[in-house]
């Protein structure tokens, strides 16, 4: 660890969004902890950074975030490290009728894309709830605004990850909160999402998406989101522009219906 040196957490950094997200940090001269199952992705990855920004501290750690116990174990070994940024990039999506999808891997799925993303987004903004300039980032999808066919379970997964962080931005908002806590929701972009999803070993993104984005595309996305003042950075499933807005979700707030705060 360097001395005196913020760092920036982007787990599923192996592949996809995160593998691109973490080079795209690095070029702003970001310390990294990169984490992931595939250790050697992840080593291939700090090479590159390396080799591009040497400046740059780059730590790996090879954690399978959807064995819950781990993603404690992760937090608790990185509390050596100060962290000015979490991105909360691990996850993957199940293409099937509730009917017919694989219960093994829909739990570990909701491991994943749910619990493992709770625990971890609780612990750092217990810690960094007053840090300023700190950042939560939860990647979601535009699934998790709209409902799509034979993907069910993952959009509702997604939808928990959406009202989760939108819910706890308005939270710190109210509170004072120093902690900016933001969501991006990108709609189909060229990763391994495809052949996960499908089971698949190969997957044909140009025949089976009219339109969609690469991973380093959507990395750049992250960092105009990363960069701004809003809460929400989502693609429009209809254009696939980038959208900069505030939290989509109805918000009670002050509403004498609400339970009292004082009980």
């Amino acid at each position: 660890m360097k001395n005196n040196s913020w760092y920036t957490v982007v787990t599923g950094a192996s592949s996809g969004i995160g593998y691109e997200t973490a080079k795209a940090l690095a070029k702003k001269g970001k310390n990294l902890i990169i984490v992931a199952r595939n250790q050697e992705n992840l080593q291939r990855l700090k090479m590159e950074i390396s080799q591009e920004n040497s400046t740059v501290d780059v730590i790996v750690k090879s954690v399978d975030l959807s064995i819950i116990s781990n993603a404690h174990q992760l937090y608790n070994e990185l509390k050596e490290y100060p962290i000015e940024t979490w991105i909360n990039n691990a996850g993957f999506g199940d293409y099937s009728s509730v009917a017919n999808q694989d219960l093994k891997k829909i739990e570990t799925m909701l491991n994943l894309n749910v619990v493992a993303l709770v625990i971890l987004s609780t612990l750092f903004v217990n810690d960094y709830y007053d840090k300023e300039n700190a950042q939560l980032i939860n990647i979601s999808s535009a699934g998790g605004y709209v409902i799509v066919p034979n993907a069910i379970t993952y959009c509702a997964s997604k939808f928990f990850v959406n009202t989760f962080t939108e819910g706890l931005a308005r939270e710190l908002q109210e509170s004072n909160g120093k902690l900016q806590v933001k969501v991006l929701a990108p709609a189909a972009t060229k990763t391994n999402f495809g052949m996960v999803a499908n089971n698949q070993e190969q997957y044909d993104y140009d025949k089976m998406f009219g339109t969609f984005h690469s991973a380093k595309q959507m990395a750049g996305f992250l960092m105009e989101l990363y960069d701004s003042n809003f809460n929400v950075g989502a693609i429009d499933r209809e254009t696939f522009k980038f959208i900069l807005q505030n939290p989509q979700f109805a918000y009670a707030g002050s509403s004498t219906h609400n339970q009292k705060k004082d009980l």
